[in-house]
């Protein structure tokens, strides 16, 4: 009985539209039944964007593999005389950016490796090149683990770095590297690289440079919900004081060739409807909350639009990060099957760009509109 009085009190309140405590947050996360944590997370995602569903026409770029870092979960990396190490060459970049631009793109997100012998220069310059050939290409790069990098191979500080890439062409940051903020997770799986208190600094120094970013978070491995709900008010008390933040998006854990999956399973459908809906309810000042299928899986992403998502992400394509960690999930997706899958969810499909504006098409001139640019394909 005390359950279900505590768990229509939260409900109560969710309602109202009051902010939930670290304390109502885990509640939620070990004893709400999944139905409720749907039902509300539901509510809040309909008050907020009604029954729209967004997606967008985006390709990644991972540049290189090769990375100074061992994180314990990442299938992805490779040391530098490996033979699975790759580099992509100037005009390989190039050559995906101008595929981008063929496909009708309106995104490239670019994250990679921390190469040993790579020096700053050469992060700046594939921003550059990127946007120098395709300039109506949003251009969203680099986790903040990767500009603590740059700041640990310039000696700059992190405002003029920033400045820096948004001249070259930067629009955006993507939410990578956040992982779990608490130390006594974060310095298990990934002790060296920048740590939590470092990932909010560089995402409050973009926002103040007038660049939106993402925010994620890493579960499904040795964190507990007490890690996990902290991990979200720092992410929510970072965005009440700036409001940069444009969707945050939770990441299951795969837990195929690292050392951090051996023994452990990938997280259940339902864990990922259970922080799915967790995420929604506790980050009352974030507007969108994506199910990423790339990691979810397309069944579970579907089902995600009713427990607290309103994104799917994008057609992905040349994604390589989740795949080398064990995901079955297609390589992409084409614009109709998108379509298909949000409108299957009991949603209204939208193309969004980067920055949720509505994206207009123009299939006969291949062109399309977000607010008052016109952007023309070929």
């Amino acid at each position: 009985m005390a359950t279900d009085t505590q768990s229509a009190a939260i409900a109560e309140k969710v309602r109202a539209g009051v902010r939930l405590s670290f304390a109502e947050g885990v509640y939620l996360d070990r004893h709400a039944e999944l139905h409720l944590l749907g039902e509300l997370a539901n509510f809040v995602r309909e008050r907020k964007n009604g029954n729209r569903s967004y997606y967008n026409v985006n390709v990644h770029l991972n540049p290189t593999n090769v990375c100074v870092y061992r994180c314990k979960f990442c299938a992805f990396r490779a040391d530098l005389k490996s033979p699975k190490g790759y580099v992509l060459s100037d005009e390989e970049i190039v050559g995906r950016a101008q595929e981008a631009h063929e496909r009708g793109c309106t995104e490239m997100h670019i994250v990679g490796g921390l190469h040993h012998q790579k020096p700053y220069e050469w992060y700046r310059n594939i921003v550059q090149i990127v946007h120098d050939a395709v300039p109506e290409l949003h251009i969203k790069a680099w986790t903040a683990v990767e500009w603590d990098w740059f700041q640990r191979l310039t000696n700059r500080p992190i405002a003029e770095i920033l400045a820096d890439m948004k001249a070259a062409g930067l629009g955006s940051l993507p939410g990578g590297g956040a992982e779990i903020f608490h130390p006594e997770v974060r310095d298990k799986i990934c002790e060296h690289k920048a740590d939590g208190t470092e990932w909010i600094k560089i995402h409050r120094a973009a926002h103040q440079a007038g660049l939106r970013s993402n925010a994620t978070m890493l579960y499904g491995h040795i964190e507990s919900a007490e890690h996990r709900i902290d991990h979200l008010l720092r992410l929510r008390e970072l965005q009440d004081e700036t409001g940069g933040f444009q969707t945050f998006i939770p990441l299951a854990f795969h837990p195929q060739n690292n050392a951090l999956g051996v023994g452990l399973q990938k997280p259940s459908g339902l864990m990922d409807l259970r922080v799915m809906a967790v995420s929604r309810l506790m980050l009352d000042n974030f507007d969108h909350i994506k199910a990423y299928w790339q990691m979810l899986g397309i069944p579970i992403a579907q089902i995600a639009q009713s427990f607290g998502s309103d994104d799917l992400d994008g057609t992905v394509v040349h994604e390589k990060i989740y795949h080398d960690a064990g995901s079955d999930t297609p390589q992409e997706l084409t614009v109709a099957e998108l379509r298909r899958l949000i409108t299957e969810a009991g949603r209204e499909p939208i193309e969004r760009d980067t920055l949720y504006h509505e994206v207009i098409r123009d299939p006969g001139a291949k062109r399309w509109q977000t607010g008052r640019k016109l952007v023309s394909v070929h």
